[in-house]
Protein backbone atom coordinates (compact mmCIF):
# COMPACT_ATOMS: atom_id res chain seq x y z
CA UNK A 1 0.00 0.00 0.00
CA UNK A 2 2.83 2.37 0.89
CA UNK A 3 4.48 1.76 -2.49
CA UNK A 4 1.20 2.43 -4.29
CA UNK A 5 0.68 5.67 -2.36
CA UNK A 6 4.26 6.78 -3.06
CA UNK A 7 3.88 6.09 -6.79
CA UNK A 8 0.58 8.00 -6.82
CA UNK A 9 2.20 11.05 -5.14
CA UNK A 10 5.18 11.01 -7.52
CA UNK A 11 2.84 10.69 -10.51
CA UNK A 12 0.71 13.58 -9.27
CA UNK A 13 3.76 15.82 -8.75
CA UNK A 14 5.07 15.07 -12.24
CA UNK A 15 1.65 15.85 -13.73
CA UNK A 16 1.58 19.22 -11.95
CA UNK A 17 5.11 20.06 -13.14
CA UNK A 18 4.26 19.29 -16.76
CA UNK A 19 0.97 21.20 -16.51
CA UNK A 20 2.72 24.30 -15.15
CA UNK A 21 5.36 24.09 -17.86
CA UNK A 22 2.69 23.82 -20.56
CA UNK A 23 0.76 26.74 -19.04
CA UNK A 24 3.84 28.98 -18.99
CA UNK A 25 4.68 28.03 -22.56
CA UNK A 26 1.11 28.79 -23.72
CA UNK A 27 1.09 32.18 -21.97
CA UNK A 28 4.38 33.18 -23.57
CA UNK A 29 3.23 32.13 -27.04
CA UNK A 30 -0.17 33.85 -26.92
CA UNK A 31 0.84 37.14 -25.31
CA UNK A 32 2.95 38.47 -28.15
CA UNK A 33 3.09 38.25 -31.89
CA UNK A 34 4.77 39.97 -34.79
CA UNK A 35 8.20 41.55 -34.40
CA UNK A 36 10.16 39.87 -31.65
CA UNK A 37 12.99 41.28 -29.57
CA UNK A 38 16.52 42.16 -30.57
CA UNK A 39 19.52 40.24 -29.28
CA UNK A 40 20.75 43.11 -27.11
CA UNK A 41 17.32 43.46 -25.47
CA UNK A 42 16.39 46.82 -27.05
CA UNK A 43 12.76 46.04 -27.80
CA UNK A 44 9.74 48.34 -27.88
CA UNK A 45 6.49 46.60 -26.98
CA UNK A 46 3.45 47.97 -28.79
CA UNK A 47 0.05 46.88 -27.52
CA UNK A 48 -3.09 45.81 -29.36
CA UNK A 49 -6.52 45.06 -27.91
CA UNK A 50 -9.21 44.10 -30.39
CA UNK A 51 -11.75 41.43 -31.36
CA UNK A 52 -9.82 38.25 -32.18
CA UNK A 53 -12.80 35.98 -31.51
CA UNK A 54 -16.53 36.28 -32.17
CA UNK A 55 -18.35 37.83 -35.17
CA UNK A 56 -15.84 40.70 -35.57
CA UNK A 57 -12.77 38.44 -35.37
CA UNK A 58 -11.80 38.82 -39.04
CA UNK A 59 -11.98 42.59 -38.68
CA UNK A 60 -9.74 42.51 -35.61
CA UNK A 61 -7.28 40.14 -37.25
CA UNK A 62 -6.96 42.36 -40.32
CA UNK A 63 -6.15 45.45 -38.26
CA UNK A 64 -3.60 43.40 -36.33
CA UNK A 65 -2.14 42.02 -39.57
CA UNK A 66 -1.26 45.55 -40.70
CA UNK A 67 0.56 46.30 -37.46
CA UNK A 68 2.43 43.00 -37.48
CA UNK A 69 3.43 43.34 -41.12
CA UNK A 70 4.96 46.76 -40.49
CA UNK A 71 6.79 45.44 -37.40
CA UNK A 72 8.12 42.42 -39.29
CA UNK A 73 9.49 44.61 -42.09
CA UNK A 74 11.11 47.03 -39.65
CA UNK A 75 12.72 44.19 -37.71
CA UNK A 76 13.86 42.41 -40.87
CA UNK A 77 15.65 45.60 -41.92
CA UNK A 78 17.59 45.58 -38.66
CA UNK A 79 15.20 47.65 -36.58
CA UNK A 80 15.35 51.42 -36.14
CA UNK A 81 17.80 53.73 -34.41
CA UNK A 82 17.06 56.23 -31.64
CA UNK A 83 19.95 58.13 -30.03
CA UNK A 84 22.53 55.63 -31.24
CA UNK A 85 20.61 52.54 -30.05
CA UNK A 86 18.96 49.99 -32.30
CA UNK A 87 15.43 48.86 -31.43
CA UNK A 88 12.98 46.29 -32.70
CA UNK A 89 9.20 46.24 -32.40
CA UNK A 90 7.26 43.55 -30.53
CA UNK A 91 3.49 43.57 -31.05
CA UNK A 92 1.68 42.28 -27.95
CA UNK A 93 -1.91 41.38 -28.87
CA UNK A 94 -4.85 40.58 -26.60
CA UNK A 95 -8.43 39.61 -27.47
CA UNK A 96 -11.15 41.93 -26.13
CA UNK A 97 -14.07 40.25 -27.96
CA UNK A 98 -15.21 43.73 -29.09
CA UNK A 99 -16.17 44.58 -25.48
CA UNK A 100 -15.01 47.99 -24.14
CA UNK A 101 -14.64 46.73 -20.55
CA UNK A 102 -12.30 43.99 -21.83
CA UNK A 103 -10.32 46.63 -23.75
CA UNK A 104 -9.79 48.55 -20.54
CA UNK A 105 -8.69 45.43 -18.63
CA UNK A 106 -6.34 44.44 -21.46
CA UNK A 107 -4.77 47.92 -21.47
CA UNK A 108 -4.03 47.71 -17.75
CA UNK A 109 -2.33 44.37 -18.34
CA UNK A 110 -0.37 45.68 -21.32
CA UNK A 111 0.89 48.66 -19.30
CA UNK A 112 1.78 46.69 -16.18
CA UNK A 113 3.29 43.60 -17.81
CA UNK A 114 4.71 44.98 -21.07
CA UNK A 115 5.14 48.75 -20.50
CA UNK A 116 3.59 49.62 -23.86
CA UNK A 117 3.85 53.33 -24.76
CA UNK A 118 1.18 52.82 -27.47
CA UNK A 119 -1.95 50.66 -27.44
CA UNK A 120 -3.94 50.20 -30.65
CA UNK A 121 -7.63 49.35 -30.59
CA UNK A 122 -9.98 49.11 -33.62
CA UNK A 123 -13.37 50.07 -32.15
CA UNK A 124 -14.76 53.31 -30.74
CA UNK A 125 -16.09 51.71 -27.55
CA UNK A 126 -12.61 50.44 -26.75
CA UNK A 127 -11.02 53.80 -27.54
CA UNK A 128 -13.46 55.68 -25.30
CA UNK A 129 -12.80 53.16 -22.52
CA UNK A 130 -9.03 53.75 -22.78
CA UNK A 131 -9.43 57.52 -22.85
CA UNK A 132 -10.78 57.38 -19.29
CA UNK A 133 -7.26 56.67 -17.97
CA UNK A 134 -4.66 56.81 -20.79
CA UNK A 135 -3.41 60.31 -19.94
CA UNK A 136 -3.09 59.37 -16.28
CA UNK A 137 -1.36 56.06 -17.07
CA UNK A 138 0.68 57.79 -19.80
CA UNK A 139 0.17 55.84 -23.03
CA UNK A 140 -0.97 56.78 -26.53
CA UNK A 141 -4.23 55.35 -27.87
CA UNK A 142 -3.81 54.28 -31.50
CA UNK A 143 -7.48 54.72 -32.38
CA UNK A 144 -8.57 52.84 -35.47
CA UNK A 145 -12.06 54.32 -35.53
CA UNK A 146 -13.74 57.01 -37.60
CA UNK A 147 -15.79 58.16 -34.59
CA UNK A 148 -15.35 61.98 -34.31
CA UNK A 149 -15.89 61.89 -30.53
CA UNK A 150 -12.51 60.29 -29.88
CA UNK A 151 -10.66 63.38 -31.07
CA UNK A 152 -13.29 65.97 -30.14
CA UNK A 153 -12.75 65.00 -26.49
CA UNK A 154 -9.44 66.88 -26.36
CA UNK A 155 -7.45 63.84 -25.23
CA UNK A 156 -3.81 64.80 -25.84
CA UNK A 157 -2.58 61.22 -26.14
CA UNK A 158 -4.99 59.94 -28.80
CA UNK A 159 -4.23 59.49 -32.50
CA UNK A 160 -7.23 58.79 -34.76
CA UNK A 161 -6.09 56.82 -37.81
CA UNK A 162 -9.00 56.75 -40.35
CA UNK A 163 -10.97 59.81 -41.55
CA UNK A 164 -14.04 60.93 -39.56
CA UNK A 165 -17.16 59.10 -40.70
CA UNK A 166 -19.36 62.21 -40.76
CA UNK A 167 -17.61 63.32 -43.95
CA UNK A 168 -19.22 60.38 -45.77
CA UNK A 169 -22.80 61.24 -44.88
CA UNK A 170 -23.49 63.89 -47.53
CA UNK A 171 -21.93 62.09 -50.55
CA UNK A 172 -23.43 58.72 -49.54
CA UNK A 173 -26.90 60.23 -49.13
CA UNK A 174 -26.74 62.26 -52.31
CA UNK A 175 -25.61 59.29 -54.40
CA UNK A 176 -28.22 56.78 -53.19
CA UNK A 177 -31.11 59.25 -53.04
CA UNK A 178 -30.50 60.35 -56.62
CA UNK A 179 -30.06 56.81 -57.92
CA UNK A 180 -32.75 54.91 -55.97
CA UNK A 181 -35.18 57.16 -54.14
CA UNK A 182 -35.94 58.93 -50.88
CA UNK A 183 -37.16 56.19 -48.52
CA UNK A 184 -34.49 54.69 -46.24
CA UNK A 185 -34.57 51.84 -43.73
CA UNK A 186 -31.76 51.77 -41.14
CA UNK A 187 -30.33 48.43 -39.96
CA UNK A 188 -27.01 49.47 -38.37
CA UNK A 189 -24.83 47.60 -35.90
CA UNK A 190 -25.99 48.03 -32.30
CA UNK A 191 -22.57 49.27 -31.11
CA UNK A 192 -22.04 52.86 -29.96
CA UNK A 193 -20.35 53.53 -33.29
CA UNK A 194 -23.47 52.32 -35.11
CA UNK A 195 -25.73 54.46 -32.94
CA UNK A 196 -23.62 57.57 -33.54
CA UNK A 197 -23.51 56.97 -37.31
CA UNK A 198 -27.31 56.60 -37.34
CA UNK A 199 -27.84 59.75 -35.30
CA UNK A 200 -25.83 61.71 -37.89
CA UNK A 201 -27.13 60.09 -41.07
CA UNK A 202 -30.91 59.97 -40.53
CA UNK A 203 -31.42 63.68 -39.66
CA UNK A 204 -29.30 64.61 -42.69
CA UNK A 205 -31.39 62.26 -44.87
CA UNK A 206 -34.62 63.92 -43.73
CA UNK A 207 -33.17 67.41 -44.11
CA UNK A 208 -32.29 66.52 -47.72
CA UNK A 209 -35.95 65.65 -48.38
CA UNK A 210 -35.85 61.95 -47.62
CA UNK A 211 -38.06 59.79 -45.41
CA UNK A 212 -36.96 57.31 -42.71
CA UNK A 213 -39.38 54.37 -42.90
CA UNK A 214 -37.67 51.96 -40.50
CA UNK A 215 -34.92 52.11 -37.86
CA UNK A 216 -33.75 49.13 -35.80
CA UNK A 217 -30.22 48.11 -34.81
CA UNK A 218 -28.71 44.61 -35.12
CA UNK A 219 -26.54 43.18 -32.33
CA UNK A 220 -23.94 41.22 -34.26
CA UNK A 221 -22.56 39.78 -31.02
CA UNK A 222 -25.85 37.94 -30.48
CA UNK A 223 -27.76 37.73 -33.78
CA UNK A 224 -26.67 35.44 -36.61
CA UNK A 225 -29.93 35.17 -38.55
CA UNK A 226 -31.36 38.47 -39.78
CA UNK A 227 -34.46 37.16 -41.56
CA UNK A 228 -37.03 38.70 -39.20
CA UNK A 229 -35.53 42.17 -38.90
CA UNK A 230 -34.78 42.43 -42.64
CA UNK A 231 -38.30 41.23 -43.47
CA UNK A 232 -39.81 43.85 -41.17
CA UNK A 233 -37.68 46.57 -42.77
CA UNK A 234 -38.61 45.53 -46.32
CA UNK A 235 -42.33 45.61 -45.46
CA UNK A 236 -41.90 49.41 -45.34
CA UNK A 237 -40.82 49.36 -49.02
CA UNK A 238 -37.53 51.29 -48.66
CA UNK A 239 -35.50 52.46 -51.65
CA UNK A 240 -32.25 52.33 -49.68
CA UNK A 241 -30.95 50.23 -46.78
CA UNK A 242 -28.41 51.71 -44.36
CA UNK A 243 -26.29 48.86 -43.02
CA UNK A 244 -22.90 48.43 -41.40
CA UNK A 245 -20.56 47.04 -38.79
CA UNK A 246 -17.86 44.43 -39.41
CA UNK A 247 -17.74 43.33 -43.07
CA UNK A 248 -18.83 39.70 -42.74
CA UNK A 249 -22.10 40.13 -40.79
CA UNK A 250 -22.92 43.30 -42.77
CA UNK A 251 -22.58 41.30 -46.00
CA UNK A 252 -24.94 38.65 -44.60
CA UNK A 253 -27.56 41.36 -44.02
CA UNK A 254 -27.18 42.58 -47.62
CA UNK A 255 -27.32 39.03 -48.96
CA UNK A 256 -30.46 38.24 -46.99
CA UNK A 257 -32.10 41.45 -48.21
CA UNK A 258 -31.44 40.43 -51.83
CA UNK A 259 -32.77 36.92 -51.18
CA UNK A 260 -35.96 38.53 -49.86
CA UNK A 261 -36.35 40.55 -53.06
CA UNK A 262 -34.82 43.94 -52.22
CA UNK A 263 -33.83 45.78 -55.42
CA UNK A 264 -32.61 49.11 -54.00
CA UNK A 265 -29.26 50.53 -52.94
CA UNK A 266 -27.11 50.21 -49.82
CA UNK A 267 -25.35 52.87 -47.76
CA UNK A 268 -22.46 50.97 -46.18
CA UNK A 269 -20.96 52.57 -43.07
CA UNK A 270 -17.20 52.82 -43.33
CA UNK A 271 -16.25 49.93 -41.02
CA UNK A 272 -17.56 47.41 -43.54
CA UNK A 273 -15.57 47.13 -46.78
CA UNK A 274 -17.06 46.35 -50.18
CA UNK A 275 -14.32 43.94 -51.28
CA UNK A 276 -14.53 41.99 -48.02
CA UNK A 277 -18.32 41.87 -48.25
CA UNK A 278 -18.00 40.37 -51.72
CA UNK A 279 -16.31 37.31 -50.16
CA UNK A 280 -19.63 36.59 -48.44
CA UNK A 281 -22.06 37.61 -51.19
CA UNK A 282 -20.00 35.88 -53.90
CA UNK A 283 -20.35 38.67 -56.49
CA UNK A 284 -20.53 42.44 -56.67
CA UNK A 285 -23.88 42.04 -58.45
CA UNK A 286 -25.46 41.29 -55.07
CA UNK A 287 -24.09 44.63 -53.85
CA UNK A 288 -25.26 46.65 -56.87
CA UNK A 289 -25.95 50.24 -55.88
CA UNK A 290 -23.83 50.10 -52.73
CA UNK A 291 -21.71 53.07 -51.76
CA UNK A 292 -18.90 52.82 -49.23
CA UNK A 293 -15.14 53.09 -48.82
CA UNK A 294 -13.15 52.46 -52.02
CA UNK A 295 -11.17 49.20 -51.59
CA UNK A 296 -7.44 49.61 -51.01
CA UNK A 297 -6.61 47.52 -54.10
CA UNK A 298 -8.41 50.09 -56.27
CA UNK A 299 -6.39 53.07 -54.99
CA UNK A 300 -3.22 54.42 -56.57
CA UNK A 301 -0.58 55.48 -54.02
CA UNK A 302 3.24 55.11 -54.02
CA UNK A 303 3.36 52.05 -51.76
CA UNK A 304 0.02 50.40 -52.52
CA UNK A 305 1.04 47.85 -55.16
CA UNK A 306 3.98 46.46 -53.18
CA UNK A 307 1.97 46.32 -49.97
CA UNK A 308 -0.86 44.45 -51.70
CA UNK A 309 1.65 42.00 -53.20
CA UNK A 310 3.40 41.38 -49.85
CA UNK A 311 0.16 41.06 -47.90
CA UNK A 312 -1.36 38.65 -50.41
CA UNK A 313 1.77 36.48 -50.33
CA UNK A 314 1.56 36.23 -46.54
CA UNK A 315 -2.20 35.99 -46.00
CA UNK A 316 -3.49 34.66 -49.34
CA UNK A 317 -6.04 37.48 -49.70
CA UNK A 318 -6.11 41.12 -50.74
CA UNK A 319 -5.67 43.58 -47.88
CA UNK A 320 -8.38 46.02 -46.89
CA UNK A 321 -7.99 49.52 -45.54
CA UNK A 322 -7.85 48.12 -41.97
CA UNK A 323 -4.52 46.46 -42.74
CA UNK A 324 -3.25 49.33 -44.89
CA UNK A 325 -4.00 52.15 -42.46
CA UNK A 326 -2.66 50.27 -39.45
CA UNK A 327 0.48 49.44 -41.42
CA UNK A 328 0.88 53.16 -42.09
CA UNK A 329 0.21 54.03 -38.46
CA UNK A 330 2.89 51.66 -37.13
CA UNK A 331 5.44 53.12 -39.54
CA UNK A 332 4.39 56.64 -38.52
CA UNK A 333 4.83 55.86 -34.81
CA UNK A 334 8.31 54.43 -35.41
CA UNK A 335 9.30 57.52 -37.40
CA UNK A 336 7.85 59.67 -34.59
CA UNK A 337 10.00 57.82 -32.03
CA UNK A 338 13.05 58.56 -34.15
CA UNK A 339 12.09 62.22 -34.47
CA UNK A 340 11.27 62.50 -30.74
CA UNK A 341 14.51 60.83 -29.67
CA UNK A 342 12.52 58.55 -27.36
CA UNK A 343 10.85 55.14 -27.46
CA UNK A 344 9.18 55.37 -24.06
CA UNK A 345 7.95 58.94 -23.61
CA UNK A 346 4.39 58.98 -25.05
CA UNK A 347 4.08 62.78 -24.85
CA UNK A 348 7.24 63.34 -26.89
CA UNK A 349 6.22 60.65 -29.39
CA UNK A 350 2.77 62.21 -29.81
CA UNK A 351 4.30 65.66 -30.30
CA UNK A 352 6.51 64.24 -33.08
CA UNK A 353 3.67 62.47 -34.96
CA UNK A 354 3.41 65.14 -37.65
CA UNK A 355 7.11 64.79 -38.44
CA UNK A 356 6.77 61.01 -38.23
CA UNK A 357 4.08 60.97 -40.92
CA UNK A 358 6.16 63.20 -43.17
CA UNK A 359 9.20 60.90 -42.77
CA UNK A 360 7.51 57.66 -43.84
CA UNK A 361 9.49 56.31 -46.85
CA UNK A 362 7.70 56.65 -50.19
CA UNK A 363 7.65 52.90 -50.76
CA UNK A 364 5.66 52.43 -47.52
CA UNK A 365 3.01 55.06 -48.31
CA UNK A 366 0.03 52.77 -48.79
CA UNK A 367 -2.06 55.94 -48.34
CA UNK A 368 -0.99 59.56 -48.67
CA UNK A 369 -1.29 61.10 -45.19
CA UNK A 370 0.54 64.44 -45.16
CA UNK A 371 0.27 65.14 -41.44
CA UNK A 372 -1.88 65.15 -38.32
CA UNK A 373 -4.57 67.63 -37.30
CA UNK A 374 -4.42 69.52 -34.01
CA UNK A 375 -7.16 67.28 -32.61
CA UNK A 376 -5.09 64.13 -33.26
CA UNK A 377 -6.70 62.88 -36.47
CA UNK A 378 -4.65 61.85 -39.51
CA UNK A 379 -5.08 64.22 -42.45
CA UNK A 380 -6.50 62.21 -45.34
CA UNK A 381 -9.02 62.57 -48.14
CA UNK A 382 -12.22 60.54 -48.23
CA UNK A 383 -11.83 57.68 -50.70
CA UNK A 384 -15.29 56.61 -51.84
CA UNK A 385 -16.40 53.82 -54.17
CA UNK A 386 -19.71 52.47 -55.45
CA UNK A 387 -20.86 49.29 -57.17
CA UNK A 388 -22.16 50.00 -60.65
CA UNK A 389 -22.96 47.26 -63.17
CA UNK A 390 -21.16 44.69 -61.04
CA UNK A 391 -17.92 46.67 -60.71
CA UNK A 392 -16.35 49.04 -58.19
CA UNK A 393 -16.05 52.59 -59.47
CA UNK A 394 -14.45 55.54 -57.62
CA UNK A 395 -16.79 58.38 -56.61
CA UNK A 396 -15.27 61.85 -56.52
CA UNK A 397 -15.85 63.71 -53.25
CA UNK A 398 -15.06 67.36 -52.67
Amino acid sequence: MKKVKLMFVVSLMLTLVFALAACNSSSSTNSSSGGGGSKDGNTVNVGFSGPLSGPAAFYGERTLNGLKMAAEEINKDGGFEVKGKKYKINVVSLDDKYLPNETGANAKRLIQEHKTPIIFTPHSGGVLALQVFNQQDNFIVGAYTSEPKVTESGNKLTVRIPPRYDGYIEPFSEYTMERFGKKIAALPTASQYGKDWTEKLLPHWEKAGGQVVYNSAIDFTKDTDFFTIVTNALKKKPDVLFIGGASEPTAKVAKQARELGFKGGFIIMDQAKLDEMKKVTGTYEALEGSIGVLPLVDTQNPGTDQFVKNYKAEHNEDPGSEAGLNYMAMNAFVEAMKAAGSVDDPKKIREAMDEGLKNIPEEKKVYVIPGIEEDGGFQSDLIVGAVEKGKIVPIEVE
